[in-house]
């Protein structure tokens, strides 16, 4: 009867453990659950944050890459104004004359040619298309290229009533151009207007003609009525010196004898009055017309 009330307490105790062992247990499965219950939404936030500004460093919002590219060419505005604004700076200071013929090609432009490569510089020339049609005429078109001056075009008829009552300036200027490429093979943009861009280009049509066609136009600062004065080489001499008042001027001469004549005498007034000479150059264009228009 002991042995028997020994062995069921033996059995209430092992009994109580294993009852204590599942309390045990469970209450561990449970705190555990509770605790990755508890920290999986923080974690998950975290996550999510964390790969959001990793994908915003990988893959900017297309409105934030607008901003930066805004932000960019802002910048590269910037720059550019500033860098315009030091060479506008530069060129007071600096006394440029460009010295243009017109009306060529002729029987004198390789004669031109002569004296200015003597004198080692380069000028800029408005030829007009009813003469470069004439072969005798190319090989000295094809030199002024060669040695550095700048060809342009200065219409096929040189006809008042054709080029603006009849609005066919911008036509012929094309037409003019066209033909400087095929001899030279450059690619002009640059025209003088016969008779200056006042009348003219003061149509309406031509004007908006002229932009239309992303055409150049070149008038002049001083004007050496060279073309009146045939047998009067002091006179157009005076004009020049007379009407040489700004850092920067253009020119108007023409092919003919008298000026060739009077050439050396020019660049030598030029050089003792402290200008360099210049040559036209699509690429650095700057505005010179007599309509004050920027856009041309």
């Amino acid at each position: 009867m002991q042995q028997q009330s020994s062995w069921e307490k033996r059995r209430i105790r092992v009994l109580l453990k294993i009852c204590l062992l599942f309390f045990l247990v469970v209450s561990c499965v449970w705190v555990i659950d509770y605790f990755i219950k508890a920290a999986s939404p923080i974690d998950k936030t975290e996550d999510k944050k964390i790969m959001a500004e990793t994908f915003e460093e990988t893959s900017p919002s297309p409105r934030k890459t607008e901003e930066k590219m805004k932000e960019e060419a802002n910048k590269q505005k910037e720059e550019e104004i500033e860098r315009r604004k030091e060479e506008s700076k530069d060129k007071k200071n600096e006394k440029m004359v460009y010295l243009t013929f017109d009306d060529g090609p002729s029987k004198w432009t390789g004669n031109f040619l002569d004296v200015l490569k003597d004198h080692g510089i380069q000028a800029t020339f408005f030829m007009q298309g009813s003469h470069l049609k004439q072969p005798s005429f190319q090989s000295d078109v094809k030199r002024a290229i060669e040695e550095g001056h700048y060809v342009g075009a200065h219409s096929m008829t040189h006809d008042y009533d054709q080029l603006y009552k009849n609005q066919q300036f911008v036509p012929e200027m094309q037409e003019t151009l066209a033909l400087i490429h095929e001899i030279t093979g450059t690619s002009p943009h640059l025209v003088r207007p016969p008779y200056g861009s006042i009348p003219g280009l003061n149509d309406e049509l031509i004007h908006h003609q002229v932009i239309e066609a992303g055409l150049k136009i070149w008038d002049w600062t001083i004007d050496s009525q060279d073309w009146n004065y045939p047998n009067d080489p002091e006179k157009i001499m005076n004009i020049i010196k007379s009407t040489t008042t700004e850092n920067i001027e253009v020119v108007l001469m023409h092919e003919k004898e008298q000026t060739l004549k009077l050439l050396p005498q020019i660049i030598a007034f030029f050089k003792e009055q402290g200008y360099e000479f210049g040559v036209y150059s699509d690429q650095h264009h700057f505005p010179n017309n007599f309509l004050s228009d920027s856009r041309l």
